[in-house]
């Protein structure tokens, strides 16, 4: 069996009475797509603050290439290759394109900001920053300010900075996020490009670009998965169908 790229085995979490995750184990394989889907509440964003080291679990563990991850900071995991896109941007947007990618080339907390200006000049970080522009389609757009970017083009420049740390894996959270028909397709079709990167977890509402492009799903309720699996088997599946899908299905 092949083993996963990225891995979580029972993570709960809770906050007073409420349990936010409740025993999740979910695996993310070689070159695959996973969707995490589920109603607002169901505990996406808190599943995926626990995988990237924002949030600690009250129990359970996270491995990322075999190595368990749990008691590492977010820019621990990045380094060793995890790479995270934002619902919400985290771009600096005053700062030129090609500074944003920088940035995430330099693979470090605050104190990149600091050395913003060294990290330019620096040739191997540069050449990094610009194979990942050049990756996503945005080298032509190098110079320009990030806050004059299309909507779309953020989100591409979000998966840029992600690929400047040579990631072993995506996590994805809602990357379709005010995106338009037109963007949502083009988002849809670069994503299904992008798994020959590394694989991706993919927290997504957008169910036509769930089913396009999940190879499996896991869906989320009330902090728990109630199921995983194919497209199909989960379309199909009564529990789902009450849960989220609905008229969906």
């Amino acid at each position: 069996m092949t083993d996963p790229v990225l891995e979580t085995r029972g993570l709960t979490k809770r906050f007073g009475a409420l349990t936010a995750s409740d025993d999740i184990s979910i695996a993310l394989l070689p070159g695959e797509i996973h969707a995490i889907i589920g109603p607002n509440g169901a505990g996406k964003s808190t599943l995926i603050a626990q995988i990237c080291g924002g949030l600690a679990p009250d129990s359970g563990s996270v491995h990322l290439l075999g190595q368990d991850v749990t008691a590492q900071p977010m820019r621990v995991r990045a380094r060793a290759g995890l790479g995270r896109t934002f619902q919400i941007s985290a771009l600096a947007m005053e700062d030129t394109v090609l500074q944003n990618a920088v940035l995430g080339a330099v693979g470090a907390g605050g104190s990149a900001w600091r050395l913003l200006g060294s990290a330019l000049g620096d040739q191997a970080l540069r050449e990094r920053a610009e194979e990942a522009l050049e990756r996503v389609g945005l080298m032509p757009f190098a110079a320009m300010r990030t806050a004059e970017l299309s909507h779309g083009q953020r989100r591409q420049l979000e998966v840029a900075v992600a690929l400047t740390l040579h990631p072993k894996a995506f996590v994805m959270d809602e990357p379709m996020a005010g995106l338009g028909a037109d963007g949502s397709r083009q988002m849809t079709g670069f994503l299904d490009e992008l798994r020959c990167e590394a694989p991706i977890l993919l927290v997504e509402h957008d169910m036509d670009a769930v089913f396009a492009l999940a190879d499996r799903i896991s869906v989320l309720d009330y902090g728990r998965v109630i199921a995983s699996g194919t497209v199909a088997e989960v379309r199909a599946n009564p529990i789902v169908r009450s849960a989220y899908l609905g008229e969906e299905a």
